[in-house]
């Protein structure tokens, strides 16, 4: 069974009332271990003293380390001192349950080795701490990462193997179970850095001895360290195992997204075997394709399905094509999909559950009526994939759209091909507007399908209409306004509206919408099973 550790940093003997009280609450949420780092409280008068007392009270059992500034961690003694308070800790009448002390400073007899081991053979075997041999490294993978595995598996003194790195991409992450399920000694390996969730998610998947989180987010002592919160609450950590499905939302950048909100909630709530993660991908496809293709093909994995969000709508059509997938009819016709759906033999599908969606949420406005949205204007603002979905959606039911983008080829390129798709009789037309035409037309609806107004993009406090327009622009009070963008909820551009007296759709509405219909496709249930 796989544990949480949480790393609590104590740096002076006046924070030592507070750092147990910290422990008792993180043990009450769900810890089972507390790693007391102590890496600025060593060098100081007393530090043995003071770091026994943390260990005697310690509310669970713990793990200590004295982090040296070599290996990301703050001290700065020398290797005799720290070889003299581990001896201490281990001869003490309360030992810690375990000692982390890095690998390359304990692989070669010397001061600090020779200091921890004649400390164990001087206690009973059963009262010993065991030994976590760690290595970090905080620029890559490290070139010597598998003489480092069987250097340490091959160390009796070594009771368990600690390997951290920095991930360079998602693809760092397969090789950290690659190596867990291939271990021989009890092992716990991670990625760090914002590549490196996953890695810390599906310990238990793959047999970690643990996994680390923080206490709150103030306080991770590594990068990329998760919450305790968010490991049990939003992840799902008690319920991963080795059966357990993974699942995720793709695109770049990703921290915004509600998506692992939503579908975790979903899971529990049905009792489904999944988990859902953020995945972030650099925009080119070649990463996309490289990422993706190597999560599906991964045989201990078990990737089964992603939604896929800016800017990687139309990569995943693309990536589908390439693979001799299928696409349903609204992918095939759009050329860009928000849902990829992989089966165990490395089959892929993919489907657009973005158009659909956005004409619910038009609808909704005022009921649902198959002729509502018939010959009524619509000012589309964007080119790219959301946008492909939303003026499919609105043509079939029957608007004109113009669209305003600011590479006008890009726009005129979308229509060309939206247009060649949709020659049944009754729909709508889609042309290109000139950005004059929002400053001196009004439409009856207008939907925002850039990223401009979104919660870690580029122009999180503008307003699309304003951009576009090339100066501030009012809609009228009749109109619609719907924002793709559904973090924050109220954006600029939705604030801008209703102060119009506008009518204003979140795209939280949207993307509730939509992600129901990937929750269905994924697990053959409703979400709103899950509500």
């Amino acid at each position: 069974m796989t544990h949480v550790a949480v790393s609590i940093a104590v740096a002076d003997a006046a924070e030592l009332d507070a750092a147990l009280q910290r422990a008792q609450a993180a043990s009450v949420a769900g810890a089972r271990l507390v790693e007391w780092r102590v890496d600025e409280l060593a060098p100081q008068d007393n530090a043995g003293n003071v770091i026994g007392r943390l260990v005697t009270a310690s509310p669970m059992p713990c793990i200590v380390t004295i982090r040296s500034e070599t290996e990301g961690g703050l001290y700065n003694g020398d290797e005799q001192h720290r070889g003299e308070l581990l001896a201490q800790l281990i001869q003490g009448d309360a030992p810690p349950r375990y000692i982390d002390v890095e690998w390359k400073m304990f692989r070669n007899p010397g001061v600090l080795r020779d200091q921890i081991c004649a400390a164990l053979d001087a206690v009973p075997e059963d009262r010993r701490p065991s030994i976590i041999a760690s290595a970090h490294d905080f620029a890559s993978r490290p070139g010597d990462l598998l003489q480092i595995i069987e250097q340490t598996t091959h160390d009796d003194r070594v009771d368990v193997i600690k390997l951290a790195w920095t991930a360079r991409s998602l693809r760092d992450n397969l090789e950290v179970i690659d190596v867990l399920s291939e271990r021989r000694k009890p092992m716990i390996a991670l990625c760090m850095g914002p590549f490196g969730l996953m890695s810390r998610v599906l310990a238990p998947k793959f047999g970690g001895l643990l996994t680390y989180a923080s206490d709150s987010d103030a306080s991770a002592t590594a990068p990329g360290q998760p919450t305790l919160m968010q490991l049990r609450n939003l992840y799902r950590f008690d319920s991963i195992g080795a059966n357990t499905k993974v699942y995720g939302v793709i695109g770049w950048p990703i921290e915004h997204s509600q998506s692992p909100r939503v579908h975790n909630a979903g899971f529990t709530a049905i009792d489904f075997d999944g988990v859902y993660l953020p995945m972030p991908v650099p925009p080119e496809y070649e990463h996309f394709k490289a990422t993706v293709g190597a999560m599906i093909d991964h045989d201990g994995l078990g990737f089964c399905g992603a939604s896929v969000t800016i800017p990687h709508k139309r990569n995943l059509v693309r990536f589908v094509q390439n693979r001799a997938g299928t696409l349903d009819p609204m992918s095939e016709r759009i050329g860009a999909a928000n849902t990829l759906v992989a089966d165990s033999d490395g089959g892929v599908e993919c489907a657009n559950t973005d158009a659909p969606s956005v004409v619910q949420s038009l609808r909704s406005t005022s009921g649902d009526n198959d002729c509502e949205l018939r010959s009524k204007r619509a000012a589309v603002l964007g080119a790219g994939g959301v946008a492909r979905a939303v003026v499919t959606g609105l043509i079939d039911a029957g608007a004109d759209v113009v669209i305003f983008n600011r590479t006008a080829q890009r726009a005129q390129q979308l229509v060309d091909a939206l247009m060649q798709s949709n020659r049944s009789d009754g729909v709508g037309r889609a042309s290109v507007g000139e950005p004059s035409a929002l400053r001196s037309e009004q439409f009856d609806i207008y939907v925002n399908c850039t990223s401009i107004g979104m919660e870690g993009g580029p122009m999180p406090s503008d307003s699309p209409l304003d951009v576009l327009a090339g100066r501030a622009v009012t809609v009228p009070e009749t109109a619609v306004v719907f924002d793709t963008v559904y973090a924050p909820k109220r954006t600029v551009f939705l604030q801008q509206a209703e102060k119009a007296g506008a009518v204003v759709i979140s795209g939280w509405d949207m993307f509730t919408r939509q992600a129901a219909m990937q929750f269905e496709l994924w697990t053959g249930r409703e979400l709103s099973e899950a509500r």
